[in-house]
């Protein structure tokens, strides 16, 4: 009970987490010091302008856009900086893949004909 004492009173250093960010296909970097799992995303210059998600620093991967290869009939789909639909944004590692799916919206209108 006496080492708990002399423990309260005096000051103990925090961690904090801290996780560098990396972008494979552009220069852009990121710190986060979030405790939790998290991934950040970005604005990418390489994927022309798409969302994509950083990879965490020294990370050996790829991220690439996958152009939309089904009918694009009405739907609202998602486009790159060089108007190409896209499907999807994929990272490949050497363990497995994550993809952010970038799904079409239906649109409709309103109103009496």
């Amino acid at each position: 009970m006496n080492f708990i004492k002399s423990l309260l009173g005096r000051k103990v250093p925090l961690l904090q987490a801290e996780q560098r960010w990396e972008c494979p296909n552009c220069t852009q970097t990121d710190v986060t010091h979030e405790p939790r799992p998290h991934t950040r995303f970005h604005v990418c210059r390489g994927l022309k302008g798409l969302t994509a998600p950083f990879v965490p620093a020294g990370t050996s991967c790829k991220v690439e856009a996958v152009e939309r290869e089904d009918y694009i009939g009405r739907e609202a789909v998602t486009y790159d900086g060089e108007q190409r639909p896209i499907m999807r944004v994929e990272t490949t590692r050497d363990d497995g893949n994550d993809v952010a799916v970038l799904a079409p919206c239906a649109t409709t209108r309103s109103g009496v004909n």
